[in-house]
């Protein structure tokens, strides 16, 4: 009976929005005009470019060159935007700006005293009981402290002499071992007006990662944070080159110095820049070729590995994002991701070059219900109530779940009601057409999550899928421009039209580089495919690093120079579609061909399934002698337990549940019902799964610190499940 109601009402609905459709639709149409915004969706945003071989003609018959170049034509295809430089990219070119050193001096000059960099003031640490009983410590916040342009600069340059005034000299490496915060970012630009390459590595290292990247660089001074420095009494004895370590001070606590290993100096950051003021030392500006980072990558594949960025190679990507991305002057940044990534790195950077203020945040003090903020306290995003944030389809994907619980744990109404409004605004928004009426009554309050006003998202650093893609972008009211690049290109290659109606591609060339498609036999991704051509995705422009730290070898494989331009082999397989725009489809090193003959792309499926909600991670395997895949799957905790009370198991542990047949059966049902929607084949989809009782952790050593999985750590550590499975 109460289905019957329900239908009836949304029927209703239904008639009510149909003689509204009809109503509106010439003013709508007038108004809005739909047909430019298609038309700009739709326009090329790249071609390939004139290829012909650079042969000695004098040595061939005109039918051999001829037939030479068809032959290179049919290996390779190399695709350039159509879109010119923008007005910041041309100024970047007038005003001569070829270093980070010249990006900050410049921003210091012109935007004074505007807001610069912005930090939460932390007012208290409190005991806050929970309804269970148990006591956890929540911050009492206060408002955002701002540092001006010229007061952010001037912070830099201080610590930049006082680093000097410590022994350390300019091309000397130094390491950056912290948080995100505005600290980091003032204490690189130190760096950069000393011509010190900084060397980035990520907080949520393992010692052993950190230990390699510190001993391999041969730094003297480490700069860390108040809750990293504790690590370095264990560090330093791995470490024997370290002399200096620089902490950046906690609001709240003091910190403890005593207890590390003789004759290494501990210093508070202030102290060092207060020294720096009293400095005749100056400034030893850095040339365009100089490096300027020595950026580790997270290690999915093994040991991370040291990438040579120079500032020209970020300068580079900065003039590229700034002709891709449209940024205005009241805009505003929340910065949470690791600066030790490049994406968030050079983001940042565009914001400083346009005078984009950024406050900066925690994953843990970002919105309302984040875990450290105090009941009744506002979240990081609500009181700054930024334009613009950069995020990682890691967030994304959970953010989409969070919108799917939310809706799910409602009345059959609301959930119907819900249903038919999100597929109401997707019909109107791929005609052209904006929603306004929707988004005021529903969509804008899901907006409120992250402050109200957010009207950009970039993603970077691994695939979205184009679910999420979709659902956050109709949800949030925003625009999500899904952007592709590696460490290794300086972050640089593609950025999604803000304009680009479609989900799932990672957009055209940018302005600073080419993209290249060269065939993998065999994967059977040719350039002559139809009807897009395939292949091996190869970048080549100003991004492309010179190459890896202390590795001559593997950089002379992975790098080439051609025709005065560098360029590097993703491994990463690409189809470029008829508008110009660039699609991830495969990965080298994830396919796996199993014994019927199927080609399975291991990250293709895990993207896809990670989006179902029973999921919270997911590991595929294929073994090439077998004919379906096994998944290794960690679990969702509050849908496993939901799952039980259905099954009546609600009286038992996580670990428990973990281990039981009736709940592996019922999650392998309901990813073979998720896998059917996201059009995955038969094949495709795991036959078997086995449910991890842990959490995979950078600590664990199963997931590098951007949370990329580590496929040799988890078969080795789980093989014996892996055995189980195929047996079953």
């Amino acid at each position: 009976m109460d289905s019957f109601w329900v239908q009836s009402a949304i029927g209703a609905i239904k008639a009510i929005a149909f003689m509204y459709d009809i109503i509106t639709l010439p003013v709508y149409l007038v108004l809005q005009k739909p047909w430019k915004r298609r038309q700009d969706s739709r326009r090329v945003k790249a071609k390939p470019i004139n290829q012909k071989m650079l042969v000695d003609e004098s040595k061939y018959a005109p039918d051999d060159i001829e037939a030479k170049i068809i032959r290179n034509d049919d290996n390779e295809l190399t695709y350039r935007t159509t879109d010119p430089p923008r007005d910041v990219h041309v100024k970047m070119l007038q005003e001569n700006i070829d270093t980070l050193e010249k990006v900050f001096n410049y921003v210091a000059k012109t935007y004074t005293s505007k807001r610069c960099l912005g930090t939460r003031q932390i007012l208290s640490e409190e005991d806050e009981v929970q309804q269970n009983g148990r006591v956890f410590k929540k911050y009492n916040l206060g408002d955002y402290k701002w540092k001006t342009f010229t007061e952010a600069e001037r912070t830099a340059a201080n610590f930049g002499r006082g680093l000097r005034e410590l022994g350390q000299k300019p091309r000397e490496n130094i390491v950056i071992f912290a948080e995100t915060r505005a600290e980091w970012m003032m204490a690189a630009h130190g760096c950069f007006k000393q011509a010190m390459p900084i060397v980035t590595v990520y907080a949520t290292l393992g010692d052993d990662g950190v230990a390699h990247c510190i001993t391999e660089t041969e730094v003297t001074t480490v700069i860390t944070s108040h809750d990293l420095l504790p690590k370095f009494k264990t560090l330093l004895d791995k470490c024997p080159l370290v002399k200096t370590i620089i902490y950046i001070e906690d609001q709240l606590q003091k910190t403890e110095t005593t207890g590390f290993k003789d004759g290494v100096k501990i210093l508070p950051f202030n102290q060092v820049v207060k020294s720096g003021q009293e400095s005749k030392f100056e400034n030893v500006p850095p040339k365009g070729d100089d490096i300027a980072i020595i950026m580790y990558t997270s290690g999915s594949t093994g040991t991370p590995k040291g990438v040579l960025l120079s500032h020209k190679n970020c300068i580079a990507t900065m003039k590229g994002f700034v002709d891709m991305v449209p940024i205005y002057p009241d805009d505003v940044l929340i910065g949470f991701l690791p600066l030790a990534h490049v994406f968030e790195l050079v983001a940042e950077s565009v914001c400083l070059m346009t005078g984009v203020p950024i406050g900066y945040s925690t994953p843990l003090t970002l919105i309302d219900t984040s875990s450290k903020i105090k009941r009744g306290c506002k979240g990081d995003a609500t009181v700054l109530k930024p334009t613009c944030m950069t995020s990682v389809p890691l967030i994304l994907d959970r953010i989409s779940k969070g919108i799917n619980d939310k809706v799910n744990s409602g009345s059959a109404f609301r959930k119907s009601l819900f249903k038919f409004l999100y597929q109401y605004k997707v019909k109107w928004v791929q005609r052209g057409y904006k929603t306004p009426l929707i988004d005021k009554l529903v969509f804008k309050k899901v907006a409120k999550l992250m402050g109200g006003k957010v009207r950009i998202i970039m993603s970077g650093g691994a695939p979205l899928s184009a679910d999420t893609h979709e659902q956050i972008k109709t949800c949030l009211c925003l625009e999500l421009i899904q952007g592709y690049g590696l460490t290794e290109t300086t972050s640089g290659a593609t950025v999604m039209d803000y304009r680009d109606m479609t989900y799932g591609r990672t957009g055209g060339p940018l302005t600073v580089c080419d993209i290249r498609l060269v065939n993998w036999e065999e994967g059977n991704y040719r350039v002559t495919n139809k009807p897009h051509p395939q292949g091996e995705v190869l970048i080549g422009g100003e991004c492309v690093s010179q190459g890896y730290y202390k590795l001559p070898g593997k950089t002379n494989e992975d790098f080439f120079e051609e025709d005065g331009r560098r360029w590097f082999k993703t491994g990463d397989i690409g189809e470029i579609q008829a508008d110009g725009v660039l699609k991830i489809i495969d990965r080298k090193k994830d396919l796996v061909k199993l014994q019927a003959g199927e080609y399975v792309s291991l990250g293709k499926v895990e993207s896809e399934l990670k989006t179902c909600g029973i999921i919270e991670n997911i590991c595929v395997y294929g073994d090439p002698t077998k004919q379906f895949t096994v998944a290794l799957v960690v679990p969702n905790q509050k849908h496993l337990e939901e799952l039980a009370e259905k099954h009546g198991l609600g009286d038992k542990t996580y670990e428990e549940l973990c281990s039981s047949p009736i709940i592996e059966k019922a999650i392998l049902k309901e990813i073979a019902e998720h896998a059917r929607k996201c059009k995955l084949q038969k094949f495709e989809v795991p036959a078997a799964i086995t449910l991890c009782k842990e959490v995979w952790s950078p600590d664990m050593g199963l997931v590098t610190a951007a949370f990329k999985l580590k496929r040799k750590d988890i078969q080795d550590r789980y093989q014996h499940d892996i055995n189980r499975m195929y047996a079953s």
